[in-house]
């Protein structure tokens, strides 16, 4: 990973990262549909599109993405390009667009679905005459990316991966970029000649616009005189739709678009009314509400609304909300800078999710008999995919505590399984117990475990990581304050006891840091200290390193 890919990415150079990193907020549908309302509370001027591969059985799929609330459904063909796939999937998975878009078409028609969504397809479309297939199956949308490519100069050498593309376009490198010739006039030009195309061939077909031409699929014909394998292909059910006929097609309509309902939540019914005038003014401000687990996506729209106006630049505690009972699934996900969520009580899945700069704090309510570190506060995959910001958790979280966490600092008092996985960034300080396959694929940032049972060792995924006791003073300092402020936050009693006798505790932490963090981090400093800058110590710090593993 290069420097300037680091920065990107929110990852260290010359740190390998496992790219794409599964998506352990997707594991069933419902679960998807609440990704698609945490992205329209993110932004509720956004289409939110989900893109599915051409495959055999894609139109439920497909029906059950619509239900979710998709404005837009892709269906990717097989043939186009593999960006980070594994070999195994660019060989052995997908199928033609053509086959998973008639599918999807057909499937929401029959389920009342077709006219709530646009279906869009990709996956090397090269012309005219495929965009008017696409159409007469189906498609309202194109998607267009070899070709255009192809267009700026693109050789199709398919060293995409190793940084040699000879033309200057799949490169990081400075002097082949040098090569590129591509100009924008390029593809303007390339998609107008593809625009006349499929006028002639919507004139040849007697339609005058392309909606008239989606779902047209009796338009289509097979080949006459058609000879071996191709003669014995039945292509009836992608040619044969019953709803084919100008009369019975079902296209998109925009106003039977899936409704969100976002006038009922919190943020609108509450936060953007009662913060409004302090929203627009930039004033401080406080609130306390009571909450449900019905309330999804709790101060995202909110947050959304500080970003729009403010972006990253306000103070810590500019707006907060005190909120009583119990959070709903994406509790603060993706909130900003100047934005901090009080929670007394506890909360469902995802706690957190995208955490943008935003404070977020959980604890018990008060009077409670049971200790806080042995009993769940937040549910699974808290903090997945946090950037920055911090997060206090008085009580013991899920599995899958901040899964690709790539700067966000949080205190917790416990986790489930797989915590810290995937992990790129930020810290994360455990002052209870841990479940098993703790820091797995973890490639940047550092850990801060309480090892009271001295069993860590065998709870952690030792692929990418050690683990070492801390006696870097800048590491003590570095832990002590932060369970300080998580106790000033929470009124932690274990924080507490850890703080009233840190002596007894230090020995008992552990450090989980990644090798090749560590050994950047390390050579880093080196450079710093011969007088280099922050930035040219990063880049000479990876160039060092790929010396070294030359």
């Amino acid at each position: 990973v290069y420097p300037w890919i680091a920065k990107t990415r929110l990852s260290t150079p010359g740190v390998s990262l496992i790219s794409p990193p599964p998506h352990h907020d997707i594991y069933s549908i419902e679960d998807l549909e609440q990704l698609i309302f945490d992205l329209k509370n993110a932004n509720t001027r956004a289409r939110i599109s989900v893109k599915l591969v051409s495959e055999a059985g894609v139109g439920t799929v497909a029906a059950g993405v619509a239900k979710a609330g998709a404005q837009v459904i892709l269906i990717s063909g097989y043939d186009g390009g593999t960006g980070a796939a594994p070999r195994s999937s660019i060989h052995n998975a997908g199928l033609p667009w053509e086959l998973g878009l008639a599918e999807t078409h057909q499937t929401l028609i029959m389920n009342g679905l077709r006219n709530k969504v646009r279906i869009e397809t990709d996956g090397k479309l090269m012309s005219g005459r495929d965009v008017a297939v696409a159409a007469m199956l189906g498609a309202e949308e194109f998607g267009f990316a070899t070709a255009p490519l192809v267009t700026m100069g693109c050789v199709m050498m398919r060293v995409c991966n190793l940084d040699t593309c000879p033309v200057g376009i799949a490169t990081q490198n400075p002097e082949l970029r040098k090569r590129f010739a591509g100009k924008p006039e390029y593809v303007m030009n390339f998609m107008r000649f593809i625009a006349q195309e499929l006028r002639e061939y919507m004139a040849k077909l007697g339609v005058r616009t392309v909606d008239e031409l989606v779902g047209r699929s009796d338009l289509l014909k097979v080949r006459d005189n058609l000879t071996g394998h191709a003669a014995k292909l039945d292509l009836k059910n992608i040619l044969e739709n019953p709803f084919a006929s100008s009369k019975d097609k079902v296209i998109f309509d925009p106003k039977k678009v899936y409704d969100f309902e976002l006038q009922k939540t919190a943020d609108e019914k509450v936060l953007l009314k009662q913060m409004k005038t302090a929203l627009e003014q930039k004033q401080k401000r406080s609130i306390e509400i009571n909450v449900s687990n019905i309330n999804r996506s709790f101060g995202t729209i909110f947050g959304s609304e500080i970003t729009r106006r403010y972006k990253d630049t306000l103070e810590d505690d500019t707006y907060v909300v005190k909120c009583n009972g119990a959070g709903g699934q994406s509790f603060g996900a993706f909130i900003p800078n100047g934005l901090t969520l009080e929670l007394e009580g506890d909360s469902n899945d995802y706690f957190g999710k995208g955490l943008s700069g935003g404070k977020l704090v959980v604890y018990p309510p008060k009077g409670i008999k049971y200790r806080q570190d042995e009993n769940i506060v937040i549910g699974n995959v808290a903090l997945y995919g946090a950037t920055s910001g911090k997060a206090f958790i008085n009580g013991v979280a899920g599995e899958r505590f901040a899964v690709r966490n790539s700067g966000a600092i949080a205190v917790v008092e416990g986790v489930g399984d797989h915590g810290c996985e995937y992990m790129t960034g930020g810290r994360v300080v455990v002052i209870g117990k841990t479940g098993k396959n703790f820091a797995a694929g973890m490639s940047g940032g550092v850990a801060y475990v309480l090892d009271e049972d001295n069993d860590l060792y065998t709870r952690t995924n030792k692929e990418m990581v050690f683990t070492e006791e801390l006696t870097n003073k800048y590491d003590v300092q570095e832990l002590k304050e932060l369970i300080q402020e998580h106790v000033a936050l929470t009124n932690s009693v274990k924080g507490k006891e850890i703080l009233d006798n840190f002596g007894e505790y230090l020995p008992k932490f552990k450090k989980v840091v990644p090798y090749d963090y560590h050994h950047m981090l390390t050579t880093i400093v080196q450079m710093e200290e011969k007088g280099y800058n922050v930035e040219q110590a990063q880049i000479e710090a990876f160039y060092a390193n790929l010396e070294q593993q030359a």
